[in-house]
């Protein structure tokens, strides 16, 4: 089951990567650019070293859904960082079945520095669908 619901908006942890995806979140508040505000973010270095047993503590806490605000292409810290975070999801959505808990509570999306639009636009998503997922 789901916790922590505020105005029956789900709780979402975004894990956002400090270089690239962090600034776009930052510049969504500064361009007041609305999401919900259970939305609570943990700045990370590179999100191909977030581990699933984080994602499955966040679930454990309360929180209706884990967002990986990814670097994409564009990680400073490694050529193989698409590839090694896709095998994290990979790993942890499986984990995530075999426990019972539905994966698409799990989502991921690369975020460059200046897309802000894009990250509201997928946690208003992501929301809509945690809301509609535990009625």
């Amino acid at each position: 089951m789901t916790g922590g619901k505020v105005n029956n908006s789900p709780k979402i942890l975004v894990f956002s990567t400090e270089k690239i995806s962090d600034p776009a979140i930052d510049m969504a508040g500064l361009l007041k650019l609305h999401y919900p505000p259970t939305v609570y973010t943990i700045p990370i270095p590179c999100s191909s070293a977030i581990k699933p047993r984080w994602i499955l503590h966040a679930l454990d806490q309360g929180f209706d859904g884990v967002f990986i605000a990814a670097d994409g292409t564009d990680c400073p810290y490694g050529e193989s960082c698409t590839e090694k975070t896709g095998k994290l999801m990979s790993v942890t959505q499986q984990v995530m079945k075999d426990k019972g808990i539905d994966p698409a509570r799990l989502k991921m999306a690369a975020i460059c520095s200046v897309c802000s639009e894009s990250f509201v636009k997928h946690v208003k998503s992501f929301t809509e669908y945690l809301s509609k997922s535990s009625n």
